[in-house]
C-alpha cells in the first residue's frame, strides 16, 4: 500500500495572519489568496495528474491543530486514506477524531510520536 504520496499542504500559527501573508507576498512572491497561497504541480510517475499544496497562516488561537500543543501542522496526500488509517491504528498509531469528506477530498488525522498533530489528505474531484 502507498502511504504518503506528496505534502498537501503546511499550516502555521501566526499572531498576524493578514501580516504573514502580505509579507510573504511582497517579498517572496507568493501568491496570496485570502486563505493562504496554492502551488500547483504534477506527479511525476502520473504526469497528467495535477496536485496541490496549500500555504496557509491560522491566527495564533486557532484550535484547529488541537490536541497538539504545535504552532505548525503538515498535511500530506495520500492514495487510500481509509486503508491507511486502518493500517497505522494497528501500529499503534494514534488517530484523531473522524474522517471528514468535503467534495475536495477527505481528510483524517493521527498525531507523531512528540505530539505534532499530521493532516492526511486523499484529494478527490480533480483536486
Amino acid at each position: 500500500m502507498k502511504r504518503v504520496t506528496g505534502i498537501g499542504g503546511i499550516f502555521f500559527k501566526s499572531n498576524d495572519p493578514e501580516k504573514m501573508k502580505a509579507w510573504y507576498g511582497k517579498h517572496l512572491g507568493l501568491p496570496v489568496t485570502e486563505w493562504g497561497a496554492t502551488f500547483t504541480w504534477k506527479e511525476a510517475n502520473e504526469g497528467a495528474k495535477q496536485r496541490h499544496t496549500v500555504w496557509s497562516p491560522f491566527p495564533a488561537d486557532s484550535d484547529y491543530f488541537a490536541p497538539s500543543d504545535k504552532s505548525c501542522m503538515f498535511n500530506y496526500i495520500v492514495e487510500d486514506l481509509d486503508a491507511l488509517l486502518a493500517q497505522l491504528k494497528l501500529e499503534g498509531v494514534q488517530v484523531i477524531g473522524e474522517v471528514e469528506t468535503y467534495d475536495y477530498g477527505k481528510f483524517g488525522w493521527v498525531l507523531d510520536p512528540e505530539g505534532n498533530k499530521i493532516e492526511l489528505w486523499q484529494p478527490m474531484g480533480g483536486f
